[in-house]
């Protein structure tokens, strides 16, 4: 009988060093070795590089709309902004896609309020700049998400087209390995970018 207790407390001490501590200690390694931006948060200056920020002055990009529009934060009424997944509940959301279908009359008025809040800006918006991302937290946009909206950027900052095209090809990351997803740009890093040249 005690050679038993002893068996298994001995394995449960083990267990709990080796996966309470070792293991967790050797990911940690490995994430600050391989991945040290992304595991310290990708903290930047103005903010971190894996979390969307809400960019609303025509003087700079904007990403997916997810503090944007329809789904802008609204203190008074205890809307924390953001893609809404309890929006039908009247409830307000944290990060994640809505429960809006295809069919749903929501949906449809919030894309066509962006519509319009692009074209006020003086954008031909793109499918991705009137539908929100999955996570509610996308930083990244398409390099032709930006592109249709240079008219708006050079009016607002004086650049011309043409410097803000060439940003952009600067600015722009090819899709992961060659092959896996597309290509794509961190609005933050691009906004940066954006605001020395100014």
């Amino acid at each position: 009988m005690l050679v038993h207790l002893r068996r298994s407390l001995v394995m449960a001490a083990l267990c709990l060093v080796f996966f309470g501590f070792v293991y967790a200690a050797a990911g940690t390694g490995v994430a600050q070795l391989f991945f040290q931006h992304q595991a310290d948060g990708s903290i930047t200056a103005n903010g971190s590089t894996l979390i969307g920020q809400n960019w609303s002055s025509p003087k700079f990009f904007h990403g997916r709309p997810d503090d944007t529009g329809p789904y802008a934060a609204n203190p008074k009424e205890d809307i924390s902004g953001g893609d809404n997944p309890l929006i039908a509940n009247g409830v307000s959301g944290e990060s994640a896609a809505t429960n809006l279908g295809p069919r749903s009359a929501k949906l449809k008025a919030d894309t066509e309020a962006l519509v319009r809040y692009w074209h006020r800006l003086g954008v031909n918006p793109t499918p991705d700049l009137v539908t929100t991302s999955g996570s509610g937290y996308d930083p990244d946009i398409s390099p032709r998400d930006a592109i249709v909206q240079i008219p708006m950027v050079a009016k607002a900052t004086g650049l011309s087209p043409k410097v803000l095209r060439a940003l952009i090809n600067k600015e722009s990351n090819s899709a992961e390995f060659g092959f896996l997803g597309a290509s794509y740009i961190d609005v933050l890093q691009l906004n940066t970018a954006l605001a020395k040249l100014e």
